[in-house]
């Protein structure tokens, strides 16, 4: 049993990776600002779940505020850091830039400080699919350079793992990033694809469907990824010492650091995901075409390879089984039945 900070713990995988590891013994300490970016209830909802356990306690606290961050480390002291928050979406960060500087940027570097200075045993983080950017070459692989980012929530993603890298080479902090590949399942955020759509489609409201349904994702569910982090968790890097800048790949180092993809590694074209929504609704989309958005994508592909070797990933649930179960959450959830 350890005793683990869980920060995001209200949110979508934050939320699910505390269950998992307070149903399996672990005390967790979860962090959450509770921020209205979408539905607070929904938030607040999955922290009554998380309440209901023994060895959970809940401190409502912005990663932006340093002494709190510090405090918190200082009297709480957890021996492992599996950091969720962050501000998410890439067209929020459009029009709401400042957010993804205040969470992503300056409360990562508070993370970080509170790490070095608890000498934590291992720090996990979210990263994203997102820092690929304009990259091509498929799958995307941790081998390959993330150097073009085409949205500021992929830049800060990208600098969060620049910056965790620096703190594992000069603190010795064990470290590992984890890139997330579109996240969907029950308790999902409502500002994703799977939640806007059932809920348009079931109230006749038409949905946007960008690159006109030709974009291709890695749609990942929930139970995979959290199954994934728990075993990343677990499995503390060690250094690589035969790492050299010409021999080795971005996702190792010298250091103990290590990056992984965590995905489905079997992208989805849009269109094709839509209508796997349809037919578990018994109803027909309304669909709004329309073009690519800036900072958008065409494709995501997971390379997986790493982490199904080194820590024994295995995602197991295809789209036609995921999506059915999200909507019968819904449906309860809203109380639709």
């Amino acid at each position: 049993m350890s005793k683990i900070l869980v920060t995001g713990a209200a949110g979508f995988i934050g939320f699910f990776a505390a269950k998992h590891l307070l149903e399996r013994g672990d005390s967790v300490i979860g962090l959450d600002n509770l921020s209205d970016y979408y539905d607070v209830n929904l938030k607040k909802s999955r922290l009554t779940i998380l309440q209901n356990y023994h060895n959970f306690q809940f401190h409502h606290l912005d990663l932006a505020n340093r002494q709190g961050i510090a405090d918190l480390f200082a009297n709480l002291q957890p021996e492992l850091v599996l950091h969720m928050a962050a501000q998410a979406g890439v067209r929020y960060s459009l029009t709401n830039p400042y957010a993804y500087v205040d969470s992503n940027l300056v409360g990562f570097a508070h993370i970080l400080e509170g790490c070095r200075h608890s000498r934590i045993q291992h720090l996990v983080f979210a990263s994203s699919s997102s820092v690929y950017g304009a990259n091509t070459k498929m799958p995307f692989s941790v081998s390959d350079r993330v150097d073009l980012p085409i949205s500021l929530y992929a830049a800060t993603k990208k600098a969060n793992e620049l910056m965790a890298h620096a703190y594992s080479h000069l603190y010795n902090i064990p470290t590992t990033g984890l890139r997330f590949f579109t996240v969907y399942g029950p308790w999902g955020r409502p500002d994703m694809a799977l939640f806007t759509f059932t809920q348009a489609i079931l109230t006749g409201q038409p949905i946007p469907v960008f690159n006109y349904g030709r974009m291709r994702r890695d749609f990942t569910y929930i139970d995979d990824i959290v199954a994934g982090v728990i075993c990343a968790l677990d499995k503390i890097p060690q250094p690589h010492p035969q790492q050299t800048e010409a021999s080795g790949s971005p996702g190792t180092s010298t250091a103990p650091y290590k990056i992984y993809n965590i995905g489905n590694n079997n992208p989805v074209e849009l269109n094709h995901f839509i209508s796997v929504l349809e037919e578990y609704l018994g109803v027909k989309a309304i669909k709004d075409l329309l073009p690519l958005q800036p900072g958008d994508v065409l494709e995501t592909y997971a390379d997986i390879d790493d982490l199904v070797q080194e820590v024994g990933f295995q995602p197991s649930t295809p789209i036609e089984v995921g999506i059915p179960k999200f909507v019968d959450w819904y449906r309860s959830y809203y109380h639709l039945e």
